[in-house]
């Protein structure tokens, strides 16, 4: 299955989990969200299912997920990646006045 971005889930309890695949988001949807009756949660359920048996594509199913868990507040934000991190260094230094 293919591999998305990584999304950090912090479930009701503490614990977190990281998501990249449909596998792991299924895994995930097992874990204690604030409302497993809500219809994003259920909605995404059906979709991470559906993409695991092959009738859905993988990407409009962790969307669903990824939309489900960020209405119920369990996405952990993402700090910038480390590439974007030197990105913001070179600019600063560009501007920065010279000698």
């Amino acid at each position: 299955m293919s591999r998305f971005l990584p999304l950090t889930i912090r479930f009701v309890g503490g614990g977190t989990m990281v998501v990249t695949t449909i596998a792991e988001a299924r895994k995930a949807l097992d874990g204690t969200w604030k409302n497993k009756e809500a219809p994003a949660y259920l909605e995404a359920a059906r979709l991470v299912d559906d993409a695991i048996t092959g009738t859905c594509r993988p990407a409009i199913a962790f969307a669903a997920f990824k939309k489900a868990a960020a209405q119920q507040g369990l996405l952990k934000p993402a700090g910038p990646s480390a590439a974007l991190a030197m990105l913001d260094q070179l600019w600063s230094r560009s501007k920065a006045p010279r000698s």
